[in-house]
């Protein structure tokens, strides 16, 4: 970084103030045409605020990274808000660093938040630096207190007073880095949709969408008058507020009054909610001064679906949202419960579907940097990215698990597929090869990993009421993902024009291995698995036992998070679209579209997270915001849409759309780096329209035809042989 930080101390409190979070200041004259940069950093998130007026609009900065090796350094440019007198402020709170979250893994650091600093001024009289250090001053401030699981207490009769200097903290600055992330930041605002009165008396406020945020509302009050509110994803069986699901979570919202007409929200906390539950408020309180402020990282939409099925609609509106709660900085599993972590296994189901909706590139460029210094000598990867040690204090632990950690082949694979940036594969390709390889001495000789921890079709349905596995067998799984990111690593070789003939050859022994030690598919996901990484012997045969297995099933599947995100591929590669289109459109349990006629907004955790009698599963875990069954997306766009990469980076496109009687029209754009592709089909009697646009030469497969042209919007009709015609306007 620049010197400016070179020059800079890491400061705290010269007092134990406990739970409360501390605010800094320092002040300084500027002349008459005066420019001044801020540079700043914190173990924590902080808030900064330059002559009252807030600087930037990161909420939660400086985000959540590996903290011993990474930790962002935002830049500001302050000009347009000096003054002749100026103050600058930065309040501090323990974030992700020493909050619940981190369960004190960050302790050899620093034994609580720090704040680095420095200010850049240049005006008349020169240039002058206010580096943090011991002439900073703080005081307690009004946030009381501040947890990510727990939420915030603030007191606006609170006015900082009391000033004392600060001390220095020798922690080091081997670790900072700029800015590599998105910023996360304020996006929505939903007014409640309806305001309740439940059986239990309770008053809650519906904002109609499960949203990552927070509460802002607007009260008049007199002075220790408070605003105590509650989340909830859901309302139980009975129409009561429910929360048990949060487990350990409170995620509670305080607000001590001044006098007078005021305005509360939360500054180093986020909340994952619908419902909130007024249990306390000034008299005369009004619904609609109650808002739900939306936050996420600030990603460009680059993808959308729409059909002429308005619960198929839905399920696309909750996958976006579901992506959209779960991208605060890094890819969490959840915004709510006592968890909110970075788990590789959601993210490398789900990546496929998000840089389709999303540019990803830099956010997920900044998570795979994270995992990359996390990974251990041995090649292994942690279960979740940051490793904060949530569920033991030693973050050598949930590590090296099959498909979880092949997120770190998976994952840089889709981001070369997506956007065709070489160097940025270039990058991870250590990071991929190092995981091969443990896996590789993990297996043996005998290429089947039948070692270590792994979770199995998570969550799957086919082992019975309450179990977490599923039936797969976990040597089956553990060992065709071996092969799959074996077969990756070989093709990202082979893209950066490197030798991977050896790799080659290794998926090919690992194939071999795998159909010899499991010569029978048992799931749906065994078969999923077999068929969509290339290993089955047979794969008429075990395409039909798949589709036997769903048909027998009631047209319903059976998959937990390992063979949900192949499972509709695996159909419709190997002749069986109409049976994935069964299982799209499925509407009883366990199927998309039950959440969604039973009221979601968002992606469910379990298939049954809640029952049809308005039960649930369990409240051991059993999120309603859950983004890895939204996987189901990336068919959407590829396959029912027909729009995928011909070439990485959509460098050239690849159009295959898969029609279906049942649904009357289909329509997906997808902005790739290279301009926007376009599909649309649509029924009209017994022929079938397509609407197809490319801004680069494409492939066009219709049925056993194939196309190839250039740039342009392509029409074609299909129905029997007998009649077709095609349209063609060049750009």
């Amino acid at each position: 970084m620049s010197q400016i930080l070179e020059y800079a101390s890491w400061i705290y409190p010269s007092e134990d103030i406990g739970e409360i979070c501390p605010v800094f200041r320092k002040h300084f004259t500027a002349r008459p045409g005066a420019a001044a940069k801020l540079e700043i950093t914190a173990f924590g998130v902080y808030e900064a605020f330059l002559n009252g007026q807030r600087i930037g609009n990161f909420f939660l900065a400086p985000g959540w990274t590996s903290y011993p090796t990474r930790l962002q350094v935002q830049t500001y440019d302050l000009t347009a808000l000096l003054r002749e007198e100026n103050e600058l402020t930065v309040t501090l709170g323990k974030g992700w660093f020493a909050g619940r979250i981190s369960a004190g893994v960050y302790q050899a650091l620093a034994d609580g938040p720090r704040l680095l600093a420095a200010l850049h001024l240049t005006d008349a009289d020169g240039t002058r630096e206010y580096a943090t250090d011991e002439s900073w001053q703080w005081a307690e401030s009004p946030i009381r207190f501040s947890d990510i699981y727990d939420g915030e207490t603030y007191d606006a009769r609170v006015t900082p007073e009391n000033w004392r200097f600060c001390r220095t903290d020798s922690c080091g600055k081997q670790m900072l880095i700029p800015q590599e992330g998105e910023i996360v930041t304020e996006h929505e605002r939903l007014k409640p949709v309806a305001v309740l009165h439940t059986p239990k008396g309770e008053m809650v406020l519906d904002f109609g969408q499960e949203i990552t945020g927070y509460a802002e509302f607007t009260v008049q009050a007199r002075a220790g008058e408070r605003v105590l509110l509650s989340c909830a994803e859901v309302l139980d069986a009975d129409g009561n507020f429910y929360t048990e699901n949060y487990r350990s979570a409170k995620s509670r919202i305080e607000y001590i009054c001044r006098g007078g007409i005021q305005t509360g929200r939360a500054h180093h906390t986020f909340y994952g909610f619908r419902y909130l539950r007024v249990d306390e408020a000034p008299e005369g309180w009004q619904a609609e001064n109650f808002t739900a402020v939306c936050v996420y990282s600030d990603l460009q939409r680059t993808g959308w679906i729409r059909t002429s099925d308005p619960l198929l609609n839905q399920l696309y509106q909750n996958i976006v949202w579901g992506e959209k709660d779960n991208l605060l900085d890094v890819p969490t599993d959840c915004p709510q419960r006592d968890e909110r972590l970075g788990w590789t296994g959601d993210a490398q189901v789900s990546i496929r579907a998000i840089t389709c909706t999303f540019d990803g590139k830099r956010f997920f460029s900044k998570w795979l940097r994270d995992m990359a210094a996390e990974q251990r000598g041995d090649g292994t990867v942690s279960h979740f990215v940051p490793n904060v040690g949530l569920f033991t204090k030693d973050p050598a632990l949930f590590c090296g698990g099959s498909a979880w950690a092949d997120a770190a082949v998976i994952c840089p694979w889709q981001l070369y597929q997506a956007y065709g940036d070489k160097e940025l594969l270039r990058e991870h390709l250590p990071m991929m090869q190092k995981w091969v390889e443990y896996v590789c001495r993990a297996a043996g000789d005998s290429c089947i990993w039948s070692t270590g921890h792994h979770y199995g079709d998570w969550l799957a349905l086919d082992a019975g009421e309450g179990n977490y596995t599923g039936a797969s067998r976990k040597e089956f799984i553990a060992t065709a993902f071996y092969a799959h990111s074996a077969q990756l690593l070989a093709q990202a070789m082979d893209a950066l024009d490197m030798d991977g003939a050896a790799y080659h050859r290794l998926f090919e022994t690992i194939r071999a291995a795998h159909q010899n030690a499991f010569p029978d598919c048992r799931t749906q996901t065994e078969c999923a698995l077999a068929l969509h990484f290339g290993l089955a012997a047979a794969p008429d045969r075990v395409a039909a036992q798949l589709a036997e297995l769903v048909r027998s099933n009631g047209n319903r599947l059976t998959t937990g998070f390992v063979g949900t995100p192949y499972l509709l591929h695996a159909l419709s590669e190997n002749g069986y679209a109409q049976t994935a289109y069964d299982l799209l459109l499925q509407t009883k349990a366990p199927s998309w579209l039950f959440s969604v006629k039973m009221g979601a907004t968002t992606v469910w955790e379990h298939w049954d997270s809640r029952k049809a009698d308005g039960s649930f599963w369990s409240t051991d875990m059993n999120s309603f915001n859950h983004h890895a069954y939204g996987a189901v997306a990336d068919w959407l766009y590829a396959a029912a849409g027909g729009i995928r990469p011909g070439k990485p980076g959509y460098e050239t496109v690849l159009f295959s759309p898969i029609p279906n009687r049942r649904l009357q029209r289909f329509e997906v754009v997808v902005n790739t780096p290279h301009g926007k592709v376009c599909s649309c089909w649509k029924w009209n009697g017994p022929t079938v329209t397509y609407v197809l646009t490319t801004p680069v030469s494409a492939e066009i497969r219709l049925g056993g035809e194939q196309h190839n042209v250039a740039a342009g919007t392509y029409t074609f009709v299909r129905g029997d042989t007998t009649n077709r015609r095609m349209k063609q306007r060049i750009f």
